[in-house]
């Protein structure tokens, strides 16, 4: 199936399905199609990264925010992800993308992705990402006003905590190009 199709079928359940709380789970099925396949006959790696951007769309519309930010012209803006792949997805295998908010801070919003077949995790990802008015990235406690929903964050993962630590490393890294090596 086409990834148009995926995406008009993600657009019409997320505005007419059943709705959700903002730290509830979206559950979203899908089926590995040929043209999801790599060399190795399983699915691509960047496939996972399209169908997650699904199902945090699928997230958006059901809990609510999609509403909110399409009337006042907000952006949802993806800032990292990092992934484990657990066991391969083969062709025609039917999984589901299961999406959650984990929690926020002042600027990050933070979501766990999971690709889920027989109850077993075939890849988990985390991503963070803003949402923006403009070129203002705003506030969580904005956003989350604007749906109504005044509580904390929950406390954070310590997994979310560790991948925070390595993004600093990678942001203090040097950022110099990359020397071509002479060839004499």
């Amino acid at each position: 199936m086409n990834l148009v199709f995926r995406l008009l079928r993600v657009l019409i359940l997320g505005l007419v399905g059943p709705k959700i709380d903002p730290l509830g789970r979206s559950i979203v099925s899908f089926r590995v199609w040929p043209n999801d396949l790599d060399i190795n006959i399983h699915m691509n790696n960047g496939r996972y990264l399209t169908i997650m951007d699904l199902g945090r769309l699928d997230l958006i519309l059901r809990s609510g925010f999609g509403r909110i930010m399409l009337k006042r012209r907000w952006s949802a803006v993806l800032g990292s992800v990092t992934i484990r792949y657990r066991r391969p997805l083969t062709p025609f295998q039917r999984y589901d993308i299961v999406t959650r908010i984990l929690g926020w801070d002042e600027k990050w919003v933070f979501i766990e992705q999971q690709f889920v077949v027989d109850g077993q995790a075939c890849a988990i990802a985390y991503s963070k990402a803003i949402v923006i008015d403009g070129s203002r990235a705003l506030p969580m406690t904005e956003m989350l006003a604007a749906i109504g929903y005044p509580f904390p964050s929950p406390p954070l993962p310590d997994g979310i905590r560790s991948w925070l630590d390595a993004e600093r490393d990678l942001t203090a890294a040097p950022h110099a190009a990359v020397e071509r090596p002479t060839i004499h």
